[in-house]
């Protein structure tokens, strides 16, 4: 006998068979209870999630002579003609294959006459999105206003490309994807019956690389069965898949974590010897530090992370050697790398380069690997323990080459959070960022905006920002004195300066000047941020190596 696929072997016979979608069930066996049965439905939802399956139990159901609690008894014969498809009652439709403007003429044709045996004549119109724009106008009708003894079912998985005219001839029914708990336990059913020893590990893993369809997991368990005989075990998936075990994915982020790009480089290739599939590597990284953080977040992750008791332990100790930030940040480099490996015929390469990225954040000129390198920056300093190996040499300068040794007690002098300038100093970055203070205030409040940008910054006074308006401008004046506080916002937002703000008329304005105190005060931070820039510079265009 020939070898018969297990999502075919284990096609659903009730509606009870049929996982996940009791929504759907329940109010189609309630239809039939209550003789309301509609003449036409719509059955939408991605691949594998019991449309065609639950048409066909619908279709032996409502022409059953013996049905049992809404369910088909699969034994009299018309269930018994509808099952092994030799009963004209029931016609199944692939729309992608018979799309044209005749073949539905030809359905209306065959729709005028009454069945042969059951009590309905059932059309069952599969990826019904496939049909052509004339064969949609040739359905409307027929659909609209059937026969009593018609029913029609149309099943799609794209139903946007459905006219709205069909849409509001159905009652539409949208099949969600099975849960990963449901599908596990449905897998664990088939093998019980079927005599088959299987890990729960296993079978978890092949419900999280189905994305919801029951079918794809049932080709998946199908393919481990070729591969395990009669005892199917997590690393037997495993190879299947082409994926790898939670010990490589840990190991991996460990040396990211680590900034041990050497190790990481040689687990790629050890990734590659192995001949597993790098797309779904990819995939099983970015699910990896998802998992990390769902730890961040949540102290209950039952349901929300499907790994064992051991793998969770493992997963918490590891999110408390990093924030949310970088998460995020790897999250959205690995998503970005996933894509573009689709159109490249090198996909080691973008991994490598990701995990680059990833280990050290000044190969990348992003925001958020800025951040990453100041907060690395931070601990490193609160920790205390910074030292450097060797001396430096900076770049040329005065044609000359010159040694700089960093210590300890010059890095402590940076103040990465925030760098108070003195009172002159400020006013001449706040008329630098002026346009750019204008174009964030633009953004979240362009009314604010335009009675602004009438007024200038002419001086400080007393640590306050002066705002000078020219005659005829007292409505714009009072406006932007109002929004004050979201001004002064806006301007710490863009300078990292906490100061306040005040609006005159020009006429209201004497002289600002800045005290001889505040000049001397000038040239003495000026001095101190020559140096520190110094630092900063050291810490970019050097390479450190900082010991632990």
């Amino acid at each position: 006998m020939a070898h018969i696929a297990l999502y075919r072997k284990w096609r659903p016979e009730t509606f009870e068979d049929v996982v996940g979608q009791g929504h759907i069930t329940k109010t189609l066996k309630n239809q039939m209870k209550n003789d309301s049965i509609a003449h036409a439905y719509l059955f939408c939802g991605t691949r594998g999630t019991g449309k065609t399956s639950t048409a066909k139990i619908f279709a032996r159901a409502v022409n059953c002579l013996n049905p049992h609690d809404g369910n088909p008894c699969n034994e009299c014969e018309i269930c018994s003609g509808i099952k092994h498809e030799n009963m004209m009652d029931v016609m199944e439709i692939d729309a992608a294959s018979n799309n044209g403007v005749d073949d539905i003429r030809e359905l209306r044709e065959n729709v005028k006459y009454p069945p042969t045996k059951g009590k309905y004549k059932v059309y069952i119109i599969d990826e019904v999105h496939m049909l052509s724009t004339g064969a949609f106008n040739a359905l409307l009708k027929t659909l609209e206003e059937p026969p009593h003894y018609v029913i029609f079912i149309l099943a799609t998985t794209e139903p946007h490309k459905i006219p709205a005219t069909i849409l509001s001839r159905c009652q539409r029914f949208d099949f969600k994807r099975v849960k990963e708990s449901e599908m596990v336990d449905r897998l664990a059913y088939i093998c019980e019956n079927m005599n088959i020893e299987v890990e729960k590990s296993g079978l978890e893993l092949i419900s999280r690389n189905s994305d919801g369809a029951l079918r794809d997991a049932l080709s998946i368990l199908d393919q481990c069965l070729s591969f395990g005989a009669e005892k199917i075990s997590y690393d037997d998936v495993i190879d299947v898949l082409g994926t790898v075990n939670d010990d490589f994915l840990f190991h991996l982020v460990s040396c990211i974590l680590s900034q041990d790009t050497k190790s990481a480089m040689e687990l790629i290739e050890q990734l590659i010897e192995s001949g597993k599939d790098i797309h779904q590597f990819i995939k099983d990284l970015i699910e990896h530090y998802r998992n990390l953080m769902m730890t961040k977040i949540s102290n209950q992750l039952e349901g929300i992370v499907n790994l064992s008791r051991e793998s969770i332990e493992r997963l918490k100790e590891q999110a408390e050697k990093i924030n949310m930030h970088t998460i995020t940040r790897a999250i959205a480099v690995l998503s970005q790398t996933s894509v573009d490996a689709k159109w490249t015929s090198q996909p080691r390469i973008l991994l490598e380069v990701a995990v680059m990225k990833l280990s050290h954040p000044m190969l990348e000129q992003s925001a958020d690997a800025l951040m990453d390198r100041v907060q690395a920056l931070e601990k490193i300093i609160q920790s205390g323990e910074i030292k450097v190996s060797r001396e430096i040499e900076s770049k040329e300068m005065n044609g000359e080459k010159k040694s700089i040794a960093m210590s300890k007690s010059a890095v402590e002098k940076i103040d990465h959070k925030e760098k108070v300038l003195p009172k002159g100093e400020i006013f001449e970055v706040l008329k630098k960022s002026w346009n750019e203070i204008l174009k964030v205030i633009k953004k979240r409040k362009i009314s604010l905006n335009a009675v602004l940008m009438e007024g200038e910054p002419v001086g400080m006074q007393d640590h306050t920002l002066i705002i000078a308006f020219n005659d005829g401008f007292e409505f714009h004046k009072e406006a932007s004195a109002q929004g004050t506080e979201f001004i002064e916002k806006a301007i710490k937002e863009i300078t990292g300066q906490k100061i306040k703000m005040r609006c005159l008329m020009r006429k209201e304005i004497s002289s600002i000047q800045v005290s001889e105190n505040e000049s001397k005060e000038n040239e003495e931070t000026k001095e101190e941020n020559k140096e520190v820039d110094k630092i900063e510079t050291l810490f970019e265009d050097c390479n450190l190596k900082i010991l632990d």
